[in-house]
């Protein structure tokens, strides 16, 4: 930031039969020290002068994100609509292969500095842990345009993660926006999401979810897993009432068609 300073100032000779011109007086010197010190701050404010260049991506929230998912939801709620993404593989995933299982849905991106690993690493532990057939943990990048499925397949074996449990999945980003805001009632834009994870029954309805940067919230969430998975295997209805249409097909550039 450039330094701001006072002009100058030339002395001014004196006139024929004066006294050379004083100094300036005290009360001079304070006010231009005041004014210099006021631009300053002034610059400061436009330049970001004294912030870090870029705040961390993930600490950043959008001014319309979703009202956030209680712990355990009262009545089940509304149904996920059908969405249809491109996985890991780089091979289409249609949400209809979720119907009657019981899974866990997240927002994440590769290049997350820190919170979004611990966030999967989490995840991979309830995998092992609640080693069901008919649980399924589907996690949506909000980084699309850089996770591409070669990236998400490197980023996911990371994790060990057995992909025929554990989706990552990507595909355009207006598409995600949608599915995380409306179905899984968490933030996404572009670099920017929830740590949260949250939790549907087999008839693909929301019922919760948890911080998964939390042990306590953790072990609550697994808790919550365990109950949904306990409960009766009904034939689970159509992911979304026949009115409705399933959002449109979303391959990135560069995957499979």
């Amino acid at each position: 930031m450039p330094r701001v300073t006072a002009p100058a100032m030339s002395p001014r000779p004196a006139a024929a039969g004066s006294h050379a011109s004083r100094p300036p007086s005290l009360a001079l010197v304070v006010g231009a020290a005041f004014f210099l010190s006021g631009c300053g701050l002034a610059l400061c404010g436009l330049a970001g002068c004294g912030s870090p260049r870029h705040l961390p991506i993930s600490a950043q929230r959008p001014s319309d994100e979703p009202e956030p998912v209680p712990a355990v939801l009262e009545e089940p709620g509304e149904q996920a609509r059908p969405f249809v993404l491109t996985d890991q593989a780089g091979e289409v995933f249609d949400s209809q292969s979720l119907a009657g299982k019981v899974w866990v849905g997240s927002v994440f991106f590769a290049n997350c500095p820190g919170p979004c690993f611990r966030e999967n690493q989490a995840l991979a532990d309830m995998l092992r842990e609640i080693d069901s057939p008919d649980l399924r943990v589907v996690s949506l990048t909000c980084d699309p345009e850089n996770d591409t499925p070669e990236v998400l397949r490197r980023y996911a074996e990371r994790f060990d993660a057995d992909t025929s449990r554990w989706k990552f999945l990507t595909g355009d980003m207006e598409t995600i926006k949608t599915i995380a805001n409306q179905s899984f009632r968490l933030p996404a834009e572009v670099g920017v999401h929830s740590e949260r994870g949250v939790v549907f029954d087999r008839q693909g309805r929301l019922r919760g979810g948890y911080h998964l940067l939390q042990a306590d919230r953790v072990d609550l969430l697994k808790k919550l897993v365990r109950e949904i998975l306990d409960e009766p295997a009904d034939d689970p209805p159509s992911a979304t009432p026949a009115a409705d249409t399933p959002l449109a097909p979303s391959i990135p550039a560069g995957a499979d068609r």
